[in-house]
């Protein structure tokens, strides 16, 4: 019996014939396709799948048959996005080949998977194929004559055996710069290209750098060499995901792929090298070998993220310690989602298409990629890869599901992958471990973890095989860490002598949280700040990650993860100090509406910890300086600013004042260019927000548009509040829209009044943004951190006659995420405030 939301099995597609004419004046498109068939079975049907289209004539013909048939009915189905642009047999694992052929007005350019072979001006008598014969007839009213107005035809070379997703082409005023590499498996030369319009081709560099540097480095790894003629990058001015690993021609928005090397920060160019490098891993994972169906989805995503922005990312750019920054880039992200009764398991059933782009999210992404690194980190690094080489060589232009990875890395590691992972990836969820101590042994128990803290008998039912990575030190203070420990049942004692420094989760690789008795937590939090600690930096970020979000379920005291963060002070690794602010931002988050007391204390607490980093730091750059000192820097200002330290905001102010007046932007520095835009925009009034506006239109970079959204948003002022949601709806390009939400939800000034704008234009909201990774987005921004009875009831009432199919997921997350926030802080409340009133009164001077 055929599954009702997949297409049928008794037809498949072997080669596309696609000719497509775009015409930019009239911003239409129309198309011809004759695709070959290979009837597997007896049928009185041919299904395939179209959306948003118009279809003008559908004929079969069969020449065994020797007949041909009008089709005057057509199926239609729920969209992906390639059956909006042509007829297509639109699931992942039926790949064909295609001959795209493009025609288009002169003086634009013409792009697609492939290379172009030829392109010449279009004439009545066609040189082409039969579908362009047919085509130029359907455009006889076009222009044939080569001068201004007219038109032309660009044909490109077969694609190899392609998913229907990844075919891209495209056509307008573009602008390219070009580079090469050399394979180092055959040592072909291959053209890499980014294309992007005249104004903004130049920030292109950076991204085309990585992309010829990355590229001979997957070959390598994989022993697997990438097999296109060319790979190009068109950089969109409007463009709805970051970026998206289209074969040969990867696309991309301007704030994923456009980098100023004097004008834009260090988090710009690090976001342009993550995207950049993961887009080109899909390359591999995604178009040589595809997944089966989007269930496993991670198999592209996952290792996209592991890959991309961490064992690539780490062979490129060294100092950025891409290893330490996966923690809090995607690990913690991962936990946070996955710790929700509303999660779903890494490998998760999507039938219906039109729950695909709900499982974009950071569980298909970072937590695959964590579960990934774990498991890499378990067998070895170099193990790991082997396996992958394997079954990259096993599945290529074909496809995969999880299986064939694990056969792929049992083989070569020689353990039963399947054995140690299969819970990993099929159930919800993951796990915390509760140690209990005696003088010379540990025991731990594991069960599943959720934020709330309520996990019914019946929601805790897996048993997780768990690394546990346990680090001891000997007599003579040396530091080891036993790989080789993995934890199978629900309770395990292990020979500790507990006396010494121990810690489970050495490096942090391991998917879960550790639950330490809180005078072990203080015991761990002393020696992680003496000079011969055996923790490393992982180490610590895992530490207070754990405790600060451990105290969210009530497993320990909030303020036992604040007495923490003040034991570690001294620190000094920038990645340490982004997990503090990270965690303390939740706290904020959380606790929005507390008195101006309490938020005093804290703001005196934060000042205490960010402000004399500002003061050992300054404001400028040193020569020769460490990439960690530079997003220390920049981070310390940053918090420094939000906890309304007086010097600092001075500092700030005075400066963007300078801009505001003059249009000087010297005084601002790439790094903290961001803060000093909100703090102007915050600390002052319609003059201040009209020079954040001004920046927002004619931004000097990508970057630098982002940050003037953030300052525009960051106001205070009711009528400019107002005046922002009025702007976003009529003036702002639909990939900028998210930050704008992400804006107006950050202040608590105006939090209440975006959910409530949005409500009121949820239709409009709607239908401009269905059907895109964008509008699940919203909904989770514009409910973030709300943490009353209210706001929940508030929220379940709006939605409840709502057809929610297209967003059920991120809505219930996000529901989910209100009632634990309030369980937070119904516990937490009077524990977070004793707390700072205490260590306020202890240190007078903040």
């Amino acid at each position: 019996m055929n599954d009702p939301y997949r297409l049928p099995k008794s037809v498949k597609p072997l080669h596309y014939a696609l000719t497509v004419k775009t015409d930019l004046d009239g911003l239409d498109f129309e198309g011809h396709v004759a695709i070959d068939l290979d009837i597997l079975e007896e049928t009185s049907t041919i299904v395939f799948n179209v959306a948003d289209l118009d279809l003008d004539q559908v004929s079969l013909h069969s020449e065994g048959l020797k007949t041909e048939q009008i089709q005057i009915a057509e199926q239609s189905f729920e969209p992906t996005d390639a059956r909006k642009a042509f007829p297509c047999w639109d699931e992942p694992a039926l790949k064909a080949t295609y001959d795209i052929t493009m025609i288009s007005r002169e003086g634009t350019v013409n792009l697609s998977n492939m290379p172009a072979i030829s392109e010449k001006p279009l004439s009545n008598s066609n040189e082409y194929d039969d579908s362009v014969g047919k085509l130029t007839k359907m455009f006889a009213k076009l222009k044939t004559e080569s001068s201004e107005g007219g038109w032309k035809i660009t044909k490109f070379e077969t694609t190899p055996l392609i998913s229907s997703y990844l075919v891209a082409y495209a056509n307008g005023p573009f602008e390219y710069i070009e580079d090469s590499y050399t394979s180092p498996i055959s040592g072909k030369v291959r053209p890499v290209r980014m294309y992007a319009t005249k104004e903004i081709i130049d920030q292109t560099k950076f991204a085309l750098d990585v992309n010829v540097r990355c590229l001979p480095l997957y070959e390598s790894v994989f022993n697997v060499e990438f097999p296109l003629p060319k790979l190009d990058t068109l950089v969109a001015h409007d463009f709805d995901a970051g970026a998206m690993e289209n074969w040969g021609l990867i696309t991309g928005r301007t704030t994923a792929y456009l980098i100023d090397e004097v004008k834009s920060d260090i988090a710009a160019k690090k976001r342009v090298a993550d995207v950049a490098s993961h887009e080109v891993a899909h390359q591999w994972f995604g178009n040589i070998t595809s997944p089966e169906w989007w269930d496993v989805l991670y198999l592209n995503e996952g290792f996209a993220t592991l890959m991309g922005e961490l064992v690539i990312l780490d062979k490129l750019f060294p100092e950025w310690n891409a290893k330490v920054a996966f923690l809090n880039a995607h690990l913690d992200r991962a936990l946070a989602l996955d710790a929700r009764r509303s999660s779903h398991p890494i490998e998760v059933p999507c039938d219906d298409a039109k729950k695909i782009n709900m499982i974009f999210d950071s569980l298909s992404y970072s937590k695959a990629g964590s579960v990934l690194r774990m498991l890499s980190d378990f067998v070895t690094e170099e193990k790991f890869l082997k396996g992958v080489s394997i079954y990259l060589k096993k599945h290529l232009y074909s496809n995969a599901r999880t299986i064939n990875l694990w056969e792929g890395i049992s083989e070569a590691t020689g353990i039963n992958v399947p054995d140690v992972m299969d819970n990993w990836i099929n159930k919800i969820g993951f796990p915390v471990l509760t140690i209990t101590e005696t003088p010379d042994s540990i025991t731990v128990r594991q069960d599943r973890y959720l934020e709330t803290g309520d996990v019914k008998d019946e929601e805790n039912q897996t048993l997780w095989q768990i690394p546990l990575n346990l680090m001891t030190v000997d007599e003579s203070g040396k530091a080891s860490v036993d790989r080789s420990i993995v934890m199978k049942t629900r309770e395990e004692t292990y020979k500790v002598d507990t006396s010494k420094p121990f810690k489970l989760n050495a490096g942090t690789s391991g998917v879960y949280r550790v639950l330490y008795k809180p005078d072990r937590v203080k015991k761990l939090g002393k020696q992680a700040t003496e000079a011969s600690s055996p923790f490393a930096v992982t180490d610590r970020i895992g530490l207070i990650s754990d405790v600060m979000v451990l105290g969210k379920s009530g497993m320990c005291r909030t303020s036992d993860g604040l007495a923490l963060i003040n034991e570690m002070r001294s620190e000094t690794e920038y990645f340490v100090w982004d997990c503090i602010s990270t965690n303390l931002g939740t706290i904020l988050g959380v606790w929005w509406e507390m008195s101006d007391v309490v938020r005093a204390n804290m703001n005196a607490f934060r000042q205490s910890l960010f402000s004399p980093l500002v003061k050992k730091y300054g404001y400028e750059p040193q020569p020769d300086e460490s990439q960690d000192v530079r997003q220390l820097r920049t981070l310390a200002i940053s918090q420094a600013a939000g906890a309304e330290d007086p010097e600092v905001l001075d500092e700030l102010k005075s400066r963007f004042k300078l801009l505001a007046e003059n249009g000087d932007h010297s005084r601002i520095l790439p790094d903290f260019q961001s803060t000093a835009y909100s703090t102007g925009v915050r600390h002052g009034g319609r003059a201040e927000w009209e020079a954040a506006k001004k920046i927002f239109l004619n931004p000097p970079t990508a970057s630098a548009r982002t940050h003037a959204i953030y300052a525009m948003t960051a106001t205070r002022d009711e009528a400019l509040i107002e005046e922002n949601l009025k702007f976003m709806m009529t003036e702002v390009k639909t990939q900028d829209v998210m930050y704008f939400f992400i804006g107006l939800n950050s202040n608590r000034s105006s939090r209440r009044q975006l959910f409530a704008f949005f409500k009121e234009n949820f239709d409009t909201i709607y239908k401009r943004f269905e059907g895109t990774f964008g509008l699940g987005n919203l909904i989770k921004v514009s409910l973030r951190d709300f943490s009353t009875q209210g706001d929940l009831d508030d929220a379940i009432a709006f939605f409840k006659d709502k057809d929610t199919v297209k967003y059920s997921m991120p809505l219930e997350q996000s529901l989910d995420g209100i009632r634990a926030n309030m369980k937070w802080l119904n516990q937490s409340n009077s524990d977070v405030i004793d707390w700072l009133e205490s260590w306020t009164a202890s240190n007078r001077k903040y």
